[in-house]
């Protein structure tokens, strides 16, 4: 399925961001412009049933297999950075091998099999801006905007998706970061320990919860530093 997309910038490095569940690319309504403004060109996706892009239909699903062969069918292969965040960095991890960017962030990432209560999920479909304020109190006006339009256009049943949590991933294929909120609920203490051993850089921003870029942009852009910033130019020899 190819899927609706925004683009931010024309700069010589591409990024490719992927939202989480009940959301779509305008949780990415800050971040886009700031890493533009670093050199990026940045793509940002509506997964199915999310945005303007489609619903699932006839045999189409919510497998996160299903889900990452949307971004391959989408996204340009080769990036130098991809971001995903929560579903979307469950999503980026079946994708990445295809998808092959230079550099991986998983932000907050729906890896490990939590329990969820999908029914209450696909009720948050119905809450009210008082509510959605209550739940996040840091968010700007226009983050609560955009995400009641957004949830007015969710499909509720892409909450399946997160039936298929695969665990702790293997060691990663490229440079990956693990990008944490302060504390998280999804990836405790002891699984970060074990994502280091197996090779990731993990880094907490701290006193923010699961959306941690909304929270504080200024944090979450701090912690990718040395992950936006252009690649050092090859040693001159001498």
């Amino acid at each position: 399925m190819r899927l609706a997309t925004r683009t931010w910038g024309d700069g010589p490095r591409t990024a490719l961001l992927v939202h989480g569940v009940m959301t779509d690319h305008r949780t990415w309504r800050r971040v886009g412009p700031a890493l533009a403004a670093r050199g990026h060109r940045v793509i940002a996706v509506d997964l199915r049933g999310h945005g303007a892009s489609p619903a699932a239909t006839g045999d189409q699903g919510h497998h996160p297999e299903e889900l990452a062969r949307d971004l391959v069918d989408t996204l340009p292969r080769g990036a130098d950075l991809a971001l995903g965040h929560s579903l979307g960095a469950l999503v980026l991890l079946h994708a990445a091998d295809r998808l092959a960017p230079a550099r991986a962030v998983y932000s907050e990432p729906a890896w490990l099999d939590l329990p969820r209560d999908l029914d209450a999920l696909r009720a948050a479909r119905h809450t009210d801006r008082a509510g959605l304020r209550a739940l996040h109190p840091r968010w700007q006006e226009a983050d609560l905007d955009d995400e009641l339009d957004a949830l007015a256009r969710w499909d509720p049943r892409s909450a399946d998706a997160l039936r298929a949590c695969p665990g702790l991933p293997p060691p990663p294929g490229r440079p990956s970061l693990v990008q944490l909120a302060g504390p998280s609920l999804r990836i405790g203490p002891d699984a970060a320990a074990v994502l280091r051993r197996r090779g990731y850089t993990v880094r907490t921003v701290p006193d923010t919860g699961h959306t941690v870029h909304r929270d504080d942009l200024a944090g979450f852009l701090a912690s990718l530093d040395d992950w936006t910033a252009p690649p050092a130019p090859p040693a001159t020899a001498r």
